[in-house]
C-alpha cells in the first residue's frame, strides 16, 4: 500500500495538516491500516523534496497545511487510474514456510498444515463477523470499511483454499519423498576461505 499515493489523493481534495490527513486516511479506508502521525510527516516531507506538495504557513491554531501542486495532482490522478500489479516472485512467509517444510526430512508438514488452518478459520471467522458489523455500506465511511474487509474475507478464503491444495499435492508424495539433502556442490560464489 502506498502511504504516500494515499496522501496525494488526500490532498488533491484541498489542503490538510497532518493529523487531518491522518484522520482522512482513517476515514476513508476503514479504519483498518492506522497511521502513525511520524510516517505522515516523513511522507509529507518527501512529497515535499520531490515537488509534488508545498508547506503553506501555519494557521491560528498552528496547524500547518499541505497542499497538492501540480505535479502532485498528476501523480495521484495516474495512480488512481493505474491497475496494481503485482510481482512475479512471493514474499508470502506461508508459502516460503512451507516449501521448505516440504523439502526438509523429519518436518511434521501434514500438523504445520492442520494448525495453519485452524488459525485461518478462525481469522475467517473473526473476519466475517467484523464484516457483518461494519455496516450496510449506506455511508461513505461504512462502504469504505466493508470494501476493505471484503478483500481480507475474500484473501483468507483464498488461503484455506491454497491449503487445501496443498494438503492434495503433498498427498501424492508419502513420507517426504521429496526432501532435499544438503547439496554437496559449493557455490561459486562466497567468501574466501582463510590461509
Amino acid at each position: 500500500m502506498s502511504v504516500r499515493q494515499s496522501l496525494l489523493a488526500i490532498l488533491d481534495q484541498g489542503p490538510c495538516y497532518g493529523y487531518q490527513l491522518r484522520a482522512e486516511f482513517d476515514r476513508r479506508t476503514g479504519s483498518t491500516w492506522p497511521l502513525n502521525v511520524g510516517q505522515i510527516y516523513n511522507t509529507l516531507e518527501r512529497l515535499e523534496r520531490d515537488g509534488l506538495v508545498v508547506k503553506s504557513d501555519a494557521d491560528e491554531h498552528g496547524h500547518v497545511y499541505w497542499e497538492i501542486t501540480v505535479a502532485g495532482s498528476v501523480e495521484a490522478r495516474r495512480w488512481l487510474t493505474a491497475p496494481v500489479e503485482r510481482g512475479p516472485g512471493t514474499r508470502d512467509e506461508l508459502a516460503i514456510k512451507l516449501s521448505l517444510a516440504a523439502t526438509l526430512p523429519g518436518v511434521d508438514v501434514a500438523e504445520l498444515l492442520r494448525a495453519q488452518r485452524r488459525v485461518a478459520a478462525e481469522r475467517l471467522e473473526s473476519l466475517r463477523a467484523a464484516t457483518a458489523s461494519a455496516g450496510d455500506g449506506t455511508t461513505p465511511e461504512a462502504l469504505a470499511r466493508t470494501l476493505v474487509y471484503d478483500s481480507t474475507v475474500f484473501a483468507a478464503e483464498a488461503e484455506l483454499r491454497w491449503l487445501d491444495h496443498v494438503e492434495r499435492r503433498l498427498a501424492q508424495h508419502p513420507d517426504h519423498a521429496m526432501s532435499l539433502e544438503l547439496s554437496t556442490e559449493r557455490p561459486r560464489r562466497g567468501r574466501p576461505a582463510r590461509t
